[in-house]
């Protein structure tokens, strides 16, 4: 009895990529970007718990659901052929259950919030639900994750300020070129499968021209933060994190040029590190003039 009950909470564990953690790292690094921006550098630590707590909670969330949409399919793909939906450790039922727990916590923990971050938390909740059916109609579902992933950024600016200025749009945007590059790098892992299962991706859309339009989404990354930094008045210290994420930027480029699946998803996991050095050149910028 206790076995079963353990073997229950280790297929959950892995249902929400708690084994992982890369997903909820590309989802929190922009939200603390617009929580460090938003609040001048000096963030309540309240409100950047409840971010930091609800974008593990919404990321697992979305995990879930991902595996109910891609049930059919994972099972084709080697790399997924395990997951516990998919392989019946799960059922689909149970794992909507999960998901709707686990928003139903995300939306009770921004309870002490203002109303305008409780609204923006159900557009992000319908978007994150969305995402995973676009594989099957929308030639470049990846422009959705990054909408998705980087809903903390209005939500954040909208909790600090009750407002939502432009270098927030433009950093929300930005983030969208973001997530577009790294989901294409680790949608050309799985190109051959996803051909022949009939979804659609971004590596697919861009087919021989996948490197190039990876580094014009990097570029528009790039010039989105140094927009951003102008308008928020950050310092020249910004730049030492910009460089650093501009090197990592060019290293992914160099991996995936290759086209190998090892080397492609090396570079998709690196972009933890991209997006960490911007948070570094963020609180640099704000901290020292």
């Amino acid at each position: 009895m206790h076995q079963r009950l353990l073997d229950r909470f280790v297929n959950y564990a892995y249902l929400i990529r708690l084994d992982k953690p890369i997903g909820t790292l590309l989802l929190l690094w922009p939200t603390l970007w617009a929580l460090w921006l938003a609040s001048g550098g000096l963030p309540d630590f309240k409100i950047v718990f409840i971010f930091v707590v609800g974008t593990f909670l919404m990321r697992s969330a979305g995990c879930a659901i991902n595996d109910y949409a891609d049930r059919d399919f994972d099972r084709h793909v080697l790399r997924t052929q395990g997951r516990p939906v998919t392989s019946g450790k799960i059922s689909g039922k149970e794992a909507l259950l999960v998901a709707a727990v686990l928003a139903l916590i995300a939306f009770l923990l921004i309870q002490p919030l203002n109303g305008y971050t409780k609204k923006l938390s159900v557009l992000a909740l319908l978007v994150a639900f969305i995402y995973p059916f676009t594989k099957r109609f929308f030639a470049m579902p990846q422009a959705i994750l990054g909408i998705a992933f980087g809903f903390g950024i209005p939500m954040a600016y909208a909790a600090i300020l009750d407002s939502i200025p432009l270098e927030a749009w433009i950093l929300f945007v930005g983030n969208i070129f973001w997530a577009i590059a790294y989901d294409t790098a680790y949608a050309m892992v799985d190109r051959e499968d996803d051909l022949r299962l009939g979804l659609r991706t971004s590596a697919i859309t861009f087919g021989q021209y996948d490197v190039t339009a990876i580094a014009i989404s990097y570029a528009i990354l790039f010039i989105s933060q140094l927009w951003v930094a102008q308008l928020a008045d950050l310092s020249n210290y910004f730049l030492v994190g910009w460089f650093a994420a501009l090197a990592c930027a060019v290293y992914h480029l160099k991996l995936i040029s290759t086209r190998k699946r090892e080397e492609c998803f090396r570079a998709f996991r690196h972009n933890n590190w991209l997006g960490g050095f911007l948070f570094l050149g963020i609180v640099l910028g704000l901290a020292l003039t």
